[in-house]
């Protein structure tokens, strides 16, 4: 996995084996820098810095993939940990045009060899927008009492 970006607990990363391609919306992940099993294993400032942070990876994911022509209509949030307990929570962008993982249809987990990751470039202008939103105001630490 390729980092992204760090919180002081968490940090973003681009999937190598993607379960969705690049092109339909790409796929990213949150997971915190101590394993948990669970959100129920979080303190209350971890929890609110979770939040905080899906919502501003969200976001940037989003500004960039439209920025770079792909459209995302959404962006689906899950958190897993099932088969190892380590919780994750991830981000699977859902473009309008998507080939694979068609808007609007469930995501099919599972790692396809056509499925393409994140570029390098993609993942770096992800991490400069995470960084101008957390300059913002409504994501300060200040607003979040982080």
């Amino acid at each position: 996995m390729a980092e992204i970006y760090r919180t002081t607990n968490f940090i973003l990363e681009s999937h190598e084996n993607p379960e969705i391609d690049r092109n339909d919306g790409g796929h990213i992940k949150i997971s915190p820098i101590a394993a948990v099993s669970d959100r129920t294993q979080l303190s209350p400032s971890q929890a609110v810095e979770l939040i905080r942070f899906t919502i501003v990876s969200g976001l940037a994911f989003t500004k960039v993939m439209n920025d770079l022509g792909i459209t995302l209509g959404r962006i689906n949030y899950q958190e897993n940990g099932n088969w190892k307990p380590h919780m994750h929570v991830h981000l699977y962008g859902r473009a309008l045009h998507a080939k694979y993982q068609i808007f609007g249809d469930p995501v099919i987990p599972g790692h396809r060899d056509e499925y393409k990751p994140l570029t390098e470039n993609d993942c770096k202008l992800i991490a400069n927008e995470v960084t101008s939103l957390f300059l913002e105001d409504n994501f300060s630490d200040e607003k979040w009492k982080i």
